[in-house]
């Protein structure tokens, strides 16, 4: 492609090799997991001033309380603030919507901290290196590539913090900058082969609360009634939700009730997830999860709390077109770019709901994620960052 905007791209992007991966080291060495609320702040500030730098103004949006039930599983925290990043262009002015997460699932106080490079210089691991914060860095580099090249593409980014928890914060936000835009991509890391994923599942998370009446376990027992026995019949009938062959699941986990084993249990509470392929099936499930919610008369009594925000992201034509487009770069750059399936949700999935067609794994790639073992392939920076480049210019020329 000599002389051609898309080579002066790669050129580019193949420039900043070292820069990419130093500032990836120093993006993973900011603990972002847990809501951690100044590593966070830390990493946002790095990523838009970079942003500023290149004429994007950015607008901190208020996010969105979670619901009190969700507050007391692994979904912890107060709503971040996201921000919303926006470059102006011609034709298509604000074409383009971007959406990355600065958040990880990792505990800052963990022993998982730092990049750590492999021997040979060929992968790395380390917290969020590829899930996403290698992401975030091939982002930024082809913005400010096709920035250096002259591009003319409007382009929004948003930036939120939870979207390993769920998106319930931000999902407001994503849903309305979406519904402005003509094409959403994710930075999401590739599947495990290096695909594109080109249809997820839905995903819903539930509470399941039982309230009995507490009681002295040896003189007393009679008195009292057991919330853990009550929370274990209801988690039996949700063990026979799902339906495999259809591609529901219904997982649950964490499990807590009772105070001492000498106490009759008063209260005890699950909270799960449900994975689903087309809102049938999602109505199907949670019709299964309310029936199991009593009176309020009731002894025990049992009430099912549940927020099914991640509708499934089905295959739709304007989607398959702008993955083909993806496809035909990857190629034009020596590349493959295979497309799979999968049950794991993402915002793709909350930006497509909103109208938005949306390819969410064009990202790094790498493994390992949500572990201490999580990896990535280096050499993808400079690949993928190309790749992203390279497709936001065709997109900036109406080819798609």
């Amino acid at each position: 492609m000599p002389g051609t905007i898309e080579d002066t791209l790669c050129r580019i992007v193949a420039r900043r090799d070292g820069e990419m991966r130093d500032d990836l080291a120093r993006f993973v060495a900011i603990p972002t997991g847990h809501n951690h609320t100044p590593g966070l702040d830390e990493f946002r500030g790095l990523v838009t001033d970079r942003l500023r730098a290149i004429g994007a103004t950015v607008e901190m949006r208020a996010g969105d309380e979670r619901p009190e039930w969700l507050k007391g599983s692994e979904v912890k925290g107060e709503a971040s603030p996201v921000a919303v990043c926006r470059r102006g262009g011609g034709v298509l002015k604000r074409g383009v919507m971007l959406a990355s997460h600065l958040d990880t699932v990792f505990d800052p106080a963990g022993r998982f901290r730092e990049m750590v490079v492999s021997s040979d210089g060929a992968t790395a691991t380390g917290p969020g290196v590829v899930d996403m914060k290698g992401g975030i860095v091939i982002g930024l580099v082809a913005l400010e590539a096709l920035a250096e090249a002259g591009v003319d593409l409007g382009w929004t980014w948003v930036l939120n913090s939870d979207e390993e928890t769920g998106s319930f914060c931000s999902d407001r936000v994503l849903r309305e900058v979406a519904a402005e835009h003509r094409w959403g991509i994710a930075t999401e890391p590739a599947l495990a082969g290096g695909e594109l994923a080109i249809a997820r599942k839905g995903s819903g998370q539930f509470r399941v609360e039982a309230i009995g009446r507490s009681a002295h376990a040896g003189r007393a027992f009679h008195e009292g009634v057991s919330a853990v026995y009550a929370l274990a019949h209801a988690l039996v009938a949700i063990a026979g939700m799902s339906d495999v062959g259809r591609g529901t699941t219904v997982n649950v986990g964490p499990v807590v009730g009772g105070t001492a084993t000498n106490v009759v249990p008063d209260r005890a509470y699950a909270w799960g997830n449900v994975r689903y392929v087309d809102p049938a099936a999602a109505e199907a499930v949670g019709a299964q999860l309310d029936a199991l919610s009593t009176d309020k008369s009731a002894m025990p009594r049992v009430v099912v709390e549940r927020l099914f925000n991640r509708p499934a992201k089905p295959r739709l034509e304007a989607t398959d077109r702008l993955a083909m487009a993806a496809r035909e770069v990857a190629e034009s750059l020596g590349q493959k770019l295979p497309f799979a399936e999968t049950g794991g949700v993402c915002d793709g999935n909350n930006m497509q709901a909103a109208g938005l067609a949306t390819i969410d794994t064009l990202g790094v790639r790498g493994g390992g994620l949500h572990t201490e073992d999580e990896w990535i392939e280096l050499g993808s920076l400079v690949e993928r960052g190309q790749l992203l480049a390279c497709l936001l210019a065709r997109l900036a020329r109406d080819e798609v």
